[in-house]
């Protein structure tokens, strides 16, 4: 039978980790705590955060318990890493309005009855730190030098890195110590990008208990090209359904390129990896039943089965030329938005989300990119007339696969 860390493995999951052999001996022969930090910079999770997610479910569902851990404390701050410029300030209500928006949705995908799972904000300790003693019984630990050989700080030297986010290590790194020494934990998770505050966290634990933890990082969702997955026209691909709709959740993952659709397989979903390695084989137009089963499978986690049905079966009435527009994104117009009988194709793009700019809308009407109807856009002049609504709406398609539908409020 297949250990969850061979699980892992085969998935592609594990990127880097500080005692891979030990890891893997830890996981088969004890019943693990381990934890995963999500700082609370927004009121719904995206699909980062959801890769971490299944990598908790699959350690859980192997008898390992995880402790989530809110960081209403560190999010006061702001992790640096990856970020070009420091995050903004944010008020301690929005950060536990958001804490508690991840509680809800977490509860979806990790069993946290029974003690099988924690969930723990970090505000409950760091918040209370008096700064000179946090300094000394913290701080003396750390090496400057050391920390400014961290990735996440060398990319921001020639840009500029605040004192205060220069503490953000120190923070998380005692994260590891306080979950250790209040419930047992050995091992930190995260993503690819935390490397260096992980590490930080092993070395911490080590230097004042005099014991050995581990840390592990998962690979990020990323393209082939090493783009970050989940980005759309409108933003951050969240898992909120109000922030981002089932539908335009599926299409997003129905539409991934050929080349990435097995990895997304592998990483965010649950069916048995044999039966995806089988599919590896697959090119061209085999894929799109791969593509389909992606987006169903991923939209069924986060949104439920009933909502990834409807998804689906809309997408197939599209993909077939049929007229089923019930659960396709929509944008109501009102008389009053059309100019002499009609509003130009530019700003009906921008009203629509489909282009976040008119720049970036001439651009794709110039290249074809656009219809009305089925009816190819030809030129970014032209207008769009309230009597093409014959039906109280019209279907805006971008590109091959992205449609939409505007309804003419009466």
């Amino acid at each position: 039978m297949m250990t969850v860390f061979e699980e892992l493995q085969r998935r592609g999951l594990i990127a880097q980790s500080t005692h891979l052999d030990k890891i893997e001996e830890l996981l088969n022969r004890e019943k693990v705590t381990f934890y995963i930090g999500f700082d609370a910079t927004a009121d719904s999770l995206h699909v980062g955060h959801f890769l971490q997610l299944v990598v908790m479910s699959h350690l859980q569902k192997a008898g390992h318990r995880p402790i989530a851990l809110l960081g209403t404390g560190t999010t006061m701050i702001g992790d640096p890493t990856g970020k070009s410029d420091m995050r903004r300030m944010m008020t301690p209500e929005e950060i536990n309005h958001n804490a508690e928006c991840f509680k809800r949705q977490m509860s979806k995908f990790i069993d946290f009855s029974d003690g099988k799972a924690l969930m723990v904000k970090n505000g409950d300790w760091l918040l209370n730190f008096k700064y000179i003693d946090f300094i000394r019984d913290v701080g003396v630990h750390f090496s400057v030098n050391k920390m400014l050989q961290a990735e996440c700080f060398k990319s921001r030297m020639e840009r500029g890195l605040s004192f205060m986010e220069f503490n953000y290590m120190l923070l998380q790194s005692y994260d590891f110590l306080h979950l250790y020494q209040n419930y047992g934990c050995k091992l930190e998770l995260g993503g690819d990008d935390q490397w260096s505050n992980i590490l930080q966290g092993v070395d911490l634990v080590r230097r004042v208990e005099a014991e050995e933890v581990y840390g592990m990082t998962f690979t990020l969702l990323t393209t082939r090209e090493g783009k970050k997955m989940g980005k759309t026209e409108k933003g951050a691909l969240w898992l909120d359904p109000e922030k981002t709709s089932p539908y335009d959740f599926f299409q997003y993952w129905r539409n991934v390129n050929d080349e990435d659709v097995i990895n997304c397989m592998k990483l965010i979903t649950f069916v048995p990896i044999e039966e995806i390695e089988a599919m590896e084989h697959l090119t061209g137009s085999e894929l799109n039943p791969v593509k389909e089963r992606l987006a169903f499978e991923v939209t069924k986690l986060v949104h439920g089965e009933e909502e990834a049905r409807k998804a689906l079966d809309a997408s197939r009435a599209l993909f077939s030329s049929k007229s089923n527009t019930d659960d396709m994104p929509t944008t109501e117009l009102t008389a009053d938005e059309f100019s002499d009988g009609g509003i130009g194709i530019l700003d009906l793009m921008v009203k629509t989300a489909l282009c976040p700019s008119k720049g970036e809308a001439r651009r794709l009407v110039q290249q074809g990119g656009v219809s009305v109807n089925d009816k190819k856009v030809a030129a970014p002049t032209e207008m769009v007339l309230q009597e093409a609504f014959q039906d109280g709406f019209i279907i805006v398609r971008k590109g091959k696969k992205v449609y939409h539908k505007v309804v003419l409020k009466k």
